[in-house]
């Protein structure tokens, strides 16, 4: 997902801390001294560098195994303008590891036998979902999973208001890929997983938000939500504000208060939730990334996987569908699939083989797919989440019986790794600090 900038916002970081060095000094004062004008070229160069080496607003990362949590390590600031220091605890909009939580709640309901992995969508949506270049090609909920339903994200994936429908994104041409049939082609699509949650609300007639409080972060007592629906006050509290690479709040700059609404309205319409009809929208709470989680509830989320669908004594899933969820549907083979994101000019590819949301590093073949973020050529299981300045991960040995969570804010979307297609940022998160 590309980073938007709000318009209207203060400046950069970079820039308040310049200005006020300048301000202190007497350096924007007017006149024509020499060495007070050389020291507004140092300062205009100061600040450039600042700005485009700035390290995280905020970084977070949490090492666990299988039996719970053993390092931790947290450095910046939750909310700049609050003065508030980041925490482990601290709520976050943890983006696109949302789609890995979410088919948890998927995989409880192919349990109960209320969701199939192979069948014809279409039926369970109550309207056809077709790519209209292939329509003999039924599409299935792995596909919608695996990203290789054949959807793009040309439509759009978030922008359906409350008392809308899904439907007019797959409606429109821009929203296929005309050229690869459903089930033979790899795109990473957003739009995959708001009908991954009409599906789930027409299986259950149920409400997303509520369906997945219900199915997943009640079960595993996390204090987490889908667009603040359903967190704690205590949470809406500590919640981490989203800021771009240049210091500017891009999402979730609360200031303690509870959004007015947690969903997208029109333009002049009230905020009536009553208005929603479960298994229409599915777009609503954003399953593609909507998610707020703090650090040390998404180890929880890998120590599930890391124990085989149980945490704590409690049983979420089977082993059976835990092997499901860690299995790759797709690999790369040079040319059936793409490999980096459509919207993310700056990021190189590192989708070298997925599952059921479900990233598989270290597939690649080290020179046009790089996926090996830890630099060890070990097989780890789990997602990367980018959005509004945000990069993060949850990644899983299960193997060795060890994992890692981490988020960084204020940071570029790019490639700058030293030996995969993610970021140095993200390395270093792998890693550790």
């Amino acid at each position: 997902m590309r980073n938007t900038t709000s318009p209207g916002r203060t400046p950069g970081l970079g820039c308040h801390v310049c200005a006020s060095m300048a301000q202190r000094h007497g350096i924007l004062a007017q006149g024509k001294n020499p060495m007070r004008r050389f020291a507004v070229l140092l300062l205009a160069l100061s600040c450039t560098i600042t700005v485009h080496a700035a390290k995280p607003v905020a970084r977070m990362r949490v090492a666990f195994d299988r039996d719970g949590v053993n390092a931790l390590q947290a450095q910046g600031m939750a909310d700049v303008a609050a003065g508030r220091t980041i925490t482990v605890d601290d709520p976050v909009r943890i983006a696109s590891i949302s789609k890995l939580v979410t088919t948890i709640g998927v995989m409880r309901l192919v349990e109960q036998g209320k969701l199939n992995l192979d069948a014809d969508v279409s039926k369970q949506l109550g309207w056809t979902l077709r790519n209209p270049s292939f329509p003999d090609r039924a599409i299935t909920l792995r596909m919608l999973l695996s990203h290789t339903s054949s959807l793009t994200d040309g439509a759009g994936y978030w922008n359906v208001p409350l008392g809308s429908e899904l439907r007019t994104l797959t409606n429109d041409p821009k929203a296929w890929d005309s050229a690869h049939a459903p089930g033979m082609y790899f795109r990473y699509t957003n739009l995959n997983f708001p009908l991954v949650a009409q599906l789930m609300e027409r299986a259950t007639g149920e409400r997303f938000d509520l369906l997945m409080r219900r199915l997943v972060l009640e079960p595993l007592k996390l204090d987490a939500c889908f667009n603040w629906s359903g967190c704690s006050d205590k949470a809406i509290q500590h919640a981490v504000v989203l800021y771009d690479d240049k210091g500017t709040p891009q999402k979730d700059d609360l200031h303690g208060v509870r959004p007015d609404c947690p969903v997208i309205v029109a333009d002049h319409e009230a905020c009536d939730l009553a208005r929603s009809k479960p298994g229409s929208n599915g777009a609503l709470f954003s399953p593609q990334g909507g998610l707020r989680i703090s650090v040390r509830d998404l180890a929880r989320i890998g120590r599930l996987l890391l124990n085989d669908g149980t945490l704590d004594g409690v049983r979420i899933l089977k082993p059976s569908s835990v092997r499901i969820l860690t299995t790759p549907v797709w690999t790369w083979n040079g040319s059936n699939g793409e490999i980096g994101e459509d919207d993310e000019p700056n990021r190189g590819g590192f989708f070298c083989s997925y599952g059921l949301a479900m990233q598989h590093l270290a597939s690649g073949d080290g020179k046009h797919c790089r996926d090996d973020l830890f630099g060890d050529g070990r097989k780890r299981i789990g997602h990367s989440g980018n959005a509004y300045g945000l990069l993060s991960g949850l990644w899983v040995d299960r193997e060795r019986g060890n994992g890692v969570a981490y988020f960084a804010t204020g940071v570029a979307n790019d490639s700058s790794g030293a030996h995969s297609a993610f970021s140095a940022i993200e390395e270093q998160a792998a890693a550790g600090w």
